[in-house]
């Protein structure tokens, strides 16, 4: 089941200024701008947790006795700052980022799955057809060979989080209609789940068409990250190009320690 967000209730924005501290009228530092870095300190720390919900302005404003103007400017620069956003009819919450890593190869379903999220799609084409020469070029494939394709929406607890095109090998799925929720799911019964990947990220900046996709603003930051998948004895498998919401996630790789000889 989803976890519903905490709800902070009248009771809770009463105590707001102890739990991440009161604002100095006498300080130089503006009382929007206190505010502002309170509120942030308490998020990255986690006092306030990812997915709550604020109170409302004006109880946030009686509770630090500022007014609801100083109030409005703070939390503009923490939805500037990707900490919060606010949803029309239900108020501000605390963003719930999420984390890919690139030290082990999975799929979104498993991603979502190891962090008690649920994983969701919304598929936007399947089709077979004729490689192209950008495909065959990056999966090894000759001219001719059919190819499926598959472009999705990924959402975690409903929330949307990217774009998804993958290119696959006929070979590897034999159709395309053995494909449901996971795309790794039916490789694994086809005898085809990679063993092996080579990704690259960028940061971009998303185009009109992405955009309107991913329900952002023409331009918005977007993380673009590109697979390559490879069976056990070598061939390609998986040509996989992501367009990820940049207010939502974050990448992590795992260092080890380097021994110098």
């Amino acid at each position: 089941m989803t976890a519903h967000p905490t709800v902070l209730d009248v009771a809770s924005a009463i105590d707001l200024p102890e739990l991440i501290g009161r604002l100095t009228s006498d300080a130089v530092t503006p009382l929007y701008l206190q505010l502002q870095i309170r509120l942030r300190n308490a998020i990255v720390q986690r006092v306030l947790p990812p997915g709550s919900a604020l109170p409302p302005e004006r109880l946030v404003a009686e509770a630090f006795g500022v007014s609801r103007i100083t109030v409005r400017k703070a939390m503009e620069g923490l939805v500037a700052e990707n900490l919060i956003v606010r949803r029309r009819g239900m108020g501000a919450f605390v963003l719930q980022r999420m984390e890919k890593s690139f030290s082990s190869l999975s799929s979104f379903s498993q991603d979502m799955a190891t962090r008690g999220r649920r994983a969701g799609s919304h598929w936007l084409n399947k089709s077979e057809g004729i490689v192209s020469p950008e495909e065959a070029m990056a999966l090894g494939l000759s001219p001719g060979e059919i190819v499926c394709r598959f472009e999705r929406l990924r959402f975690a607890d409903d929330n949307l989080v990217a774009l998804e095109f993958t290119c696959v090998p006929m070979f590897c799925l034999g159709s395309i209609d053995v494909v449901e929720d996971s795309l790794y799911a039916a490789l694994e019964k086809t005898g085809h789940r990679p063993v092996r990947a080579l990704q690259r990220l960028r940061a971009v900046a998303l185009t009109p068409d992405q955009a309107e996709s991913l329900k952002v603003t023409a331009g918005a930051p977007g993380l673009f990250i590109e697979r390559r998948s490879f069976l056990a004895d070598g061939r390609s498998c998986e040509l996989n190009r992501s367009y990820y919401r940049g207010d939502g996630y974050d990448i992590i790789a795992e260092t080890l320690e380097f021994n110098s000889m």
